[in-house]
């Protein structure tokens, strides 16, 4: 009879165990459901991408640095992405959208390029996703930030520890792009 109770207390931590560790999986789990949501729209966006250049190289035809800028940081993305280097992403995910501000910039100096609709449907198109991506690395973040803080957590980090959960790389863009651009510099 003596025996049931350190039974049942052996049982109270292996359940609190279970529980624990179920908490970090559904975390885990979180964070991947986060990042592929952002996936799927940098997809979404890289498959604009193109055409937007296409677009404007009919009108732009000697304006090829903000075209090639866009396209390098088109191919930066795209290798961070397949890499799955999140801190890559974000400095890649930076340069094209400083690319993007550049290109609209000097676009607009040519009327029949933003009087032409498919630039337009584009433009609108990039934007909408770009507001997306914004919002979904904001969701991204806090999912980290949640996944991090119970990683770190006493009793938590002994079972993380013991079962390899690694904290999770928050997706940060660089500080160029916090910054409002400098259009005379655009236009020199």
């Amino acid at each position: 009879m003596y025996w049931i109770i350190p039974l049942a207390v052996l049982l109270v931590i292996a359940l609190y165990g279970v529980s624990l560790y179920n908490a970090l999986v559904r975390l885990k789990h979180n964070v991947s459901k986060a990042w592929s949501n952002i996936d799927v729209l940098l997809k979404q966006r890289h498959d604009e991408l193109p055409k937007l250049v296409e677009v404007c190289r009919q009108y732009m035809g000697f304006e090829s640095d903000a075209l090639e800028r866009v396209i390098q940081a088109r191919s930066r993305v795209q290798t961070a992405r397949d890499a799955g280097d999140i801190q890559s992403l974000g400095s890649a995910e930076s340069a094209l959208r400083m690319g993007l501000t550049s290109l609209f910039a000097v676009a607009e100096a040519y009327p029949d390029l933003k009087a032409d609709n498919g630039f337009q449907h584009l433009r609108t198109r990039i934007s909408t996703l770009e507001n997306e991506i914004a919002d979904r690395r904001e969701f991204y973040n806090e999912t980290v930030n949640q996944n991090n803080i119970q990683i770190e957590q006493f009793p938590d980090i002994l079972l993380a520890r013991l079962f390899g959960f690694k904290p999770a790389t928050m997706l940060s863009f660089s500080t160029e792009e916090t910054t409002d651009p400098d259009l005379k510099a655009l236009f020199s």
